[in-house]
């Protein structure tokens, strides 16, 4: 098999993920996608974030509509700092025969050469940037043909959707319109926990 695994805060989850991880899916042909949030990110401020329960939660609603997705909590019951090396490695156990890609944003591929132990990474699973931006894909294209010599890279290509977390926590906070940015149930979940106010 094929599997996706797609990491983030995802504080919350939106339209420009779940579009991420659809993209990919598409055009790597992949059997399945494991969205899994974050624990402890090594590099953002925990008072940043909503509770893991919360975030784990927003992301099982979001992906309820999709067959092909599935979520997972082994990085939020992992103690200490959520480095993507020991996350590959727990995979590769458990898909010992599966080829793994890592999907991350484009902003990630551009920077990825200073993650823990990227070259480990790189030889457990393979490496999919997801680039949202056209103006991106020289730069996008030059980084990956470099990793090439550690592992297999891909990019793939997906339509804009101009919208952050951050953008999203801050227009709750406000009370801005932020519905059309997020799964329903997702809206109704941040309003009925009262998350970001």
């Amino acid at each position: 098999m094929k599997i996706g695994i797609f990491g983030g805060s995802f504080n919350p989850i939106h339209n420009g993920h779940m579009n991420l991880a659809l993209s990919a899916k598409d055009q790597l042909g992949l059997d399945r996608v494991i969205i899994m949030p974050s624990g402890t990110a090594p590099h953002k401020s925990s008072s940043e974030y909503a509770p893991a329960e919360d975030r784990l939660s927003m992301c099982r609603l979001a992906a309820e509509e999709h067959d092909c997705f599935e979520v997972s909590d082994y990085e939020i019951r992992r103690k200490g700092k959520s480095y993507t090396v020991y996350t590959a490695e727990y995979l590769k156990k458990i898909f010992p025969d599966d080829e793994l890609f890592l999907l991350v944003g484009s902003d990630m591929l551009l920077s990825f050469e200073s993650w823990f132990r990227y070259r480990d990474i790189l030889s457990l699973v393979s490496l999919a940037a997801v680039s949202r931006e056209g103006n991106d894909a020289k730069e996008l294209y030059e980084t990956a043909e470099n990793l090439s010599d550690f592992g297999r890279v891909f990019v793939v290509k997906t339509s804009a959707v101009v919208i952050s977390s951050s953008e999203i926590r801050n227009m709750i906070k406000n009370n801005g319109d932020f519905a059309c940015y997020l799964n329903e149930k997702v809206v109704k979940y941040i309003m009925l926990k009262n998350l970001y106010t």
